[in-house]
Order: structure tokens, then C-alpha cells, then sequence
């Protein structure tokens, strides 16, 4: 595996996430200090997959608290492929809805072009989040070593956070805990 090279450059663009949603204040913690008044922020690598919907669902659960910044990243080919960035914003838009209403936190989106595990370790060093919430891809034992996975290569290679890998959600299995 290539190692991650600080000088590295690579492309996003940030997502304008919908003006339905409200500024959020800082909340009245006034008994709180530190990192619990300020919230933390915490990057959840997403994709238009069922075991990301179920990574991002259980982050927003377990997770978030007041005054936290969820920052969903997406990694994808290009960013100057207007139906691919589209179809990204559209979950976006949808995930940051979402949360707002779940967990009542602020959320800000980005998709970024290239390699998804460096992409997203590029961003956990960007932002120095609590922690990195990804799902596992869903393959099986064989084709994760044959072939790789992100969440291992995060796992092995980023180390500005934490990195929190949730299981894929089992065929009929309705629970999140």
C-alpha cells in the first residue's frame, strides 16, 4: 500500500447543503467546558450504499451530542462530473436533514476526487475530527484480502482520529445497536 504523503494534492468541492436548515446557536452549556461546550467534529465517510446509511444512523445514535459538527465526506472519480456530484449533493442534502433532525446537529458536506481511503485520511488530517465513522463494504473474507478495503486501509493509515468501523446492517435486521 502507498504511504500517505503530506505534500499531496487533491481535489474537492464543497457541498451547498440546503438553506431549510437553520443556523444552528451554540447551546446554553454553561455548567460544561472544554471540548463538550465547544462540540467536537466528526467526519463519516459516506456512500450510496445501505451499510453507510447504517454507519451514518448509528454515528447520529451513539454518537453525536449537542453542539457537535457531523462533516460528511464522499470520495468519488471526479468532481467535474456534474451527474455524479449531483446525485452526491442530493444524499447529502438528504443525510444533513437527517441529522438535523435526529441529533440536532450542524453538519457540513464534501466531496473530494480520488483514492476514498487517502481521500478521507486527507480529511481526517484536515480536520482533526473526534473520531472517523465508516462502514465495512459488505465483501467477504476472500475479497476484502484479494482486493483491499477502504475501511482497512483508513484504519491502517489514519492517524489524526480514531477510526470507527460499524458492521454492515444484516438482511432483516432492524435494530442499530
Amino acid at each position: 500500500m502507498d504511504t500517505l504523503q503530506e505534500d499531496e494534492e487533491y481535489s474537492w468541492r464543497e457541498v451547498t447543503l440546503p438553506s431549510l436548515i437553520p443556523v444552528i446557536p451554540e447551546p446554553g452549556l454553561e455548567r460544561e467546558t472544554g471540548e463538550r461546550r465547544r462540540g467536537r467534529d466528526i467526519l463519516i465517510a459516506i456512500d450510496h450504499g445501505p451499510n453507510s446509511k447504517h454507519a451514518f444512523d448509528w454515528a447520529l445514535i451513539h454518537l453525536c451530542r449537542l453542539a457537535d459538527t457531523l462533516h460528511l465526506v464522499h470520495a468519488v472519480s471526479s468532481v467535474q462530473n456534474t451527474v455524479v456530484y449531483e446525485t452526491s449533493q442530493q444524499l447529502m442534502e438528504k443525510l444533513a436533514v437527517e441529522a438535523l433532525q435526529v441529533a440536532m446537529v450542524r453538519t457540513v458536506a464534501r466531496i473530494v476526487q480520488g483514492d476514498a481511503g487517502k481521500a478521507i485520511c486527507n480529511e481526517a488530517e484536515r480536520l482533526k475530527p473526534a473520531a472517523v465513522v465508516m462502514s465495512t463494504r459488505g465483501r467477504s473474507l476472500v475479497q476484502s484480502v484479494l482486493q483491499g478495503s477502504v475501511s482497512e486501509y483508513c484504519f491502517h493509515h489514519c492517524k489524526a482520529a480514531p477510526v470507527i468501523v460499524v458492521p454492515g446492517k444484516e438482511d432483516g435486521d432492524e435494530s442499530l445497536i
